[in-house]
């Protein structure tokens, strides 16, 4: 894929999935959805397909997703919920049309009140935050231990003691610099 456009960071939770389409927030940061059809392809992978989207629609995205990153950064750190992210996440929740439908297998999917309903998908990963913040659903949210990352994420590990939002980025960077400085002390010592 080309690197303006790079592959996105898919977990098994929406909202903080979402959250993931900013990634390295303290570092040189790396933009997912730069462009409203990259926010098409990021619903349609979420299950949330759309026909269209635009700019407009993106803002909305772009201010959802940093509402959602804000609050579930204060959650995680056991601060108070910022009112002015709370406010977006409720706007965009209440704003949706979107249905829980469920499969003939058993699954749950979203129906979107149109094919090009963005706003609905939003009201979905929306009310997604709001159920991960509210504390209902078994798991707690995180910080990534990442210095340049930072990301929320909703860990749902056995224990609750992930440290990485993802370990086959952030957790093996770390991993690899720790094992270098250990190369590198052990090369001087000899």
């Amino acid at each position: 894929m080309p690197p303006e456009f790079p592959d996105f960071r898919l977990g098994s939770v929406l909202a903080t999935s979402f959250t993931a389409t900013l990634t390295e927030r303290r570092g040189e940061a790396v933009e997912r959805i730069p462009a409203p059809h990259r926010l098409v392809d990021w619903l349609a992978v979420s299950g949330l397909a759309v026909d269209s989207c635009t700019t407009a629609q993106l803002d909305l995205a772009r201010e959802l997703r940093e509402s959602i990153h804000t609050a579930a950064t204060a959650a995680a750190s056991q601060d108070a919920l910022p009112a002015a992210a709370v406010q977006v996440i409720n706007d965009r929740s209440a704003q949706g049309r979107a249905a829980a439908i469920l499969t003939p297998e058993g699954e749950r999917r979203w129906r979107l009140s149109s094919a090009s309903c963005v706003e609905d998908a939003l009201s979905v990963i929306a009310a997604d935050a709001i159920s991960i913040i509210a504390g209902e659903r078994d798991g707690r949210l995180a910080l990534c231990a990442s210095p340049t990352c930072q990301a929320a994420f909703f860990d749902t590990s056995q224990s609750r003691t992930r440290k990485w939002c993802d370990m086959n980025t952030c957790g093996n960077r770390q991993k690899k610099a720790r094992f270098n400085a250990n190369q590198r002390k052990a090369t001087r010592s000899t």
